[in-house]
């Protein structure tokens, strides 16, 4: 059972949870209620950061893990290639840099193939 003195924030599909007195509440009602009489709501957007790893393997072909970069990345064959190099003689390689949402899916068309990558924070 809930206390009903427990707030309950969503945020990112995280669900956070606080005890708060009654006086805390009411002040927080105030002040949204407030926000809402003066129409200054801001609302800032959070985008996480984050890498994608593309890991070397013994089971890929160098044309392979190319053309699944170029897929992944939406660049040139030189780009592809230099990366691809990169991961071959270094063991891994930054592959793509930039928002969470965009590393996840870089990630999974290249795992489509069974390559092995790593996001990093």
């Amino acid at each position: 059972m809930r206390n009903k003195d427990t707030v309950f924030v969503n945020l990112y599909s995280l669900q956070f949870e606080y005890t708060l007195s009654p006086l805390h509440i009411d002040i927080m009602i105030t002040e949204l209620y407030e926000i809402e009489q003066h129409e200054t709501v801001v609302t800032e957007e959070i985008v996480l950061q984050a890498r994608v790893i593309l890991f070397n393997d013994e089971i890929h072909t160098f044309e392979e893990v190319s053309h699944q970069i170029t897929l992944a990345i939406n660049c040139g064959v030189t780009m592809a290639e230099a990366l691809t190099n990169e991961v071959h003689y270094k063991g891994k390689a930054v592959v793509f840099d930039g928002a969470l949402e965009e590393c996840i899916r870089v990630s999974a068309v290249l795992e489509e193939i069974a390559l092995h990558t790593q996001l990093e924070f």
